[in-house]
């Protein structure tokens, strides 16, 4: 890092989010701003090994805030899990001229960057991009708020056709890991149940809990499911044990998949992708490395990438406890 960084590259890597364009648009116009040139990398790190490269302006990311998705593409590459692979790229990197790297992705994204680091010392700075919002360091990741204002729209609809109908609807949302986007979509949305697999509540007390929703006069029930929890072994499995246990219930299961990674950028995730852009950028300048750029009660932060990527954010337990009291 003792050389002055005069040209910056940026990637998208792992799940593509809400938010990431706004957050490429903050890098090429601080690089703008600060007099360094910038180069979008296409497709992630097989990007960085295939030297798939392009200088871009701060004219060429113009009208692009409001999309959803990646202008720079992203793919998953096996190829940069090798040392062979991480040694291309580390070459196109020095043969292009390129002093520093901004990665704007999740976990995934950021052990790549660690060991990167590792082997050959390169300024790299993380922005958080994924729309679970499991990532240590940062109160809001770039495409959580999206995901989330997506979710509850589509489940305020799925109700008036629960309503309708007497229905019971399981509503399975993304969360392998993390039951953010259930905990916070399922409150807004008013579910009358969340399942998420930070609180594994058991098939019984589930059972309880319908039982006790229908005995209070409730004649349809939304039931917001993260694909991580493990009551069942799937959203299918629980939604057949209740249909066979339980004459009473219509159910219906809705798997909202990735729509929820798709859409144009909430507000909260331009202003938050556009202040982390420009925030990885100065970072960089600055000569940190190897850090990852968050946000902490509303102010720009700093984490060292293994943090972020071996630490874990804990589920709001007042959240819990509000969800519990407001399904009665």
């Amino acid at each position: 890092m003792n050389e002055p960084i005069n040209k910056i590259a940026v990637l998208t890597s792992g799940g593509d989010a809400p938010g990431m364009n706004a957050a490429i648009r903050a890098v090429v116009r601080a690089c703008s701003y600060y007099s360094v040139e910038c180069v979008g990398v296409y497709r992630g790190y097989q990007g960085l090994i295939e030297g798939d490269f392009e200088t871009i302006s701060a004219r060429n990311v113009s009208n692009i805030i409001n999309k959803g998705g990646t202008i720079l593409k992203s793919a998953r590459s096996l190829e940069f899990k090798t040392k062979e692979g991480r040694a291309k790229a580390y070459k196109n990197l020095k043969t292009q001229g390129i002093g520093a790297l901004v990665l704007i992705g999740g976990d995934g994204t950021f052990t790549g960057g660690l060991k990167f680091i590792k082997e050959y010392n390169f300024p790299l700075v993380g922005i958080p991009g994924t729309i679970d919002n499991d990532i240590y360091g940062t109160d809001n990741t770039i495409g959580y708020d999206t995901a989330l204002n997506t979710v509850v729209e589509v489940i305020d609809k799925i109700r008036d056709t629960a309503s309708s109908h007497n229905r019971l609807f399981f509503i399975e949302v993304m969360g392998r890991d993390a039951g953010f986007i259930a905990l916070n979509a399922g409150i807004g949305a008013g579910a009358e149940e969340i399942l998420i697999p930070e609180k594994n509540i058991g098939l019984e007390k589930f059972v309880d809990s319908l039982n006790k929703g229908r005995d209070n006069g409730k004649t349809s029930s939304i039931v917001v499911v993260s694909e991580g929890d493990k009551i069942g072994k799937n959203v299918f499995e629980l939604a057949d044990y209740i249909s066979e246990n339980f004459s009473e219930y219509d159910v219906r299961v809705s798997v909202l998949g990735h729509m929820q990674r798709g859409g144009s950028p909430s507000c909260f995730d331009r202003v938050l992708a556009s202040r982390l852009g420009v925030a990885a950028v100065e970072a960089l300048l600055d000569k940190s490395t190897g850090v990852m750029i968050g946000i902490t009660e509303n102010k720009i932060s700093k984490v060292e990438l293994d943090k972020a990527i071996k630490m874990n954010n804990d589920i709001n337990i007042e959240l819990l406890k509000v969800a519990e009291i407001t399904s009665v």
